[in-house]
């Protein structure tokens, strides 16, 4: 059954994020455009004598500024925060109100029944208090080179941190403070699916609608792992890059991933919802296929089968032929936002699955990384890659793959190098497709499509 024969549909009416080139829409997508860099030192812990020592760290928010109730958030974890922000900033977009003014919350759609707003989140831990505690143990660790005293260690952190703050940390936090901070009553989840939750609960999201169990949901996801355990754990797993001056993704000599942090948030409808308040669609959502690879929890099956399946689910639900070409000769997608991570494996399985799932088409794909920019966002990642899509279709234009300096023979595909490039001239983007995939083998795909009515 193809998302023709089903109702409703489903399209978004607001976005926002928080990321490490800003937190407003437009101003974030010219900094794609322009190339770019979120990427820099760490500042949030001393991580001089760690092996990777740069990010794209992202600006708390000032939830004062955004939120009418921020009193009641004032304990959020930074995760939360950027939440919350992206949050304010899609639902004041989708025109269901102000959440900056008092008592103009739902001022947008006052009937809007809270019983039918949901939520679904792929969101991952903050970060509190602990970390620096953390931090300042394992960088003495570190420079003497001694075993740390566990038992000094133990009693230290029992009497300095606080059980209700470090709770705060827990993943499915931005759901609970989202919930109370929106007035949202209908179902509420979150997912954390490594690197593909985000792109998971945009999919399920859009499924729950398509049941008609609600009318709205608010979807996407919000994580940072810019922490010592977080960094020193994709450091143990070779897949950060030790060289802020390597190559990007699908680039010869790429080394790793840069970690960024951040938010991205949509708000998705019923159609018929959408228009009986008003709404203006930026995009229809027709397509998600998910799968798991089956194989290794940090190794993608190397003919991308897994990635074939969640592409070819996601097709089929959009009624998309991907070998076909319209009549102006151009293939089915005219976007793709890649997972593109930069690591070897990734990006060169990720070209092979691209490759068999469009074969003869393939070539003529544009797809790129926006990772190359702001960095890895883990389970956010989907989101602010499903957002890129959004604008793509809004505006004709793709975001490059910087530092895309020596192709890679495996990398053979269209990858926007190094320059913005303006489709409108050729039709503009009618159709994006974004995949996220993430350790553990889960591999995830929405096909999004211009609303047209």
């Amino acid at each position: 059954m193809t998302t023709s024969d089903r109702k409703p549909r489903v399209v978004i009416t607001g976005a926002g994020w928080v990321t490490p080139l800003g937190d407003t829409i437009d101003g974030v997508w010219q900094r794609l455009l322009r190339g770019d860099s979120g990427v820099g030192d760490i500042r949030r812990f001393d991580a001089s004598t760690f092996v990777s020592n740069f990010v794209a760290q992202t600006q708390e928010p000032d939830l004062s500024r955004i939120l009418a109730d921020h009193e009641h958030h004032a304990d959020a974890a930074v995760n939360t925060r950027f939440a919350l922000s992206a949050t304010a900033q899609a639902w004041k977009q989708a025109g269901l109100g102000d959440p900056a003014t008092p008592g103009r919350l739902n001022a947008g759609f006052p009937a809007l029944n809270p019983r039918r707003v949901g939520i679904y989140l792929g969101s991952g831990e903050g970060l509190l208090d602990s970390d620096n505690f953390f931090a300042t143990n394992i960088a003495a660790w570190n420079a003497e080179k001694r075993d740390i005293d566990l038992g000094a260690w133990a009693e230290a952190a029992y009497q300095r941190l606080s059980a209700a703050r470090e709770l705060e940390q827990e993943p499915n936090m931005p759901v609970s403070h989202i919930a109370d901070a929106f007035g949202a009553r209908g179902p509420a989840f979150n997912c954390l699916t490594a690197c593909a939750a985000s792109t998971q609960a945009i999919g399920e999201a859009t499924e729950i609608i398509r049941r008609g169990e609600a009318d709205v949901m608010i979807t996407g996801g919000a994580h940072t792992m810019v922490h010592p355990l977080g960094i020193t754990g994709f450091i143990r797993l070779t897949a950060l890059s030790a060289d802020r001056n390597a190559g990007g993704p699908f680039s010869l000599n790429r080394d790793g991933f840069t970690m960024g942090e951040g938010a991205g948030i949509i708000i998705i409808e019923a159609l018929e919802h959408a228009l009986a308040r008003g709404a203006t669609p930026l995009a229809e959502i027709v397509g998600f296929g998910s799968s798991a690879d089956a194989f290794r929890i940090t190794d993608i099956q190397p003919e991308g089968l897994g990635a074939i399946a969640a592409m070819t689910e996601a097709l089929e639900d959009a009624g998309i032929d991907p070998l076909a070409r319209d009549e102006n000769g151009r293939p089915p997608i005219h976007y793709i936002s890649a997972h593109g991570t930069g690591t070897k494996e990734n990006d060169s399985i990720e070209s092979r699955a691209v490759k068999g799932m469009f074969k003869h088409n393939a070539p003529d794909i544009p797809m790129s990384s926006i990772k190359s920019m702001m960095g890895h966002l883990i389970a956010a990642a989907g989101a602010v890659e499903c957002i890129t899509c959004v604008q793509t279709i809004r505006t004709g234009m793709l975001p490059p793959t910087m530092r895309l300096n020596t192709p890679d023979p495996n990398c053979d595909l269209d990858y926007v190098p190094n320059k913005a490039r303006d489709c409108n001239p050729v039709g503009g983007v009618e159709v994006a497709l974004s995949n996220s995939f993430g350790f553990g083998g889960q591999n995830d795909t929405l096909v999004l499509k211009r609303y047209s009515g």
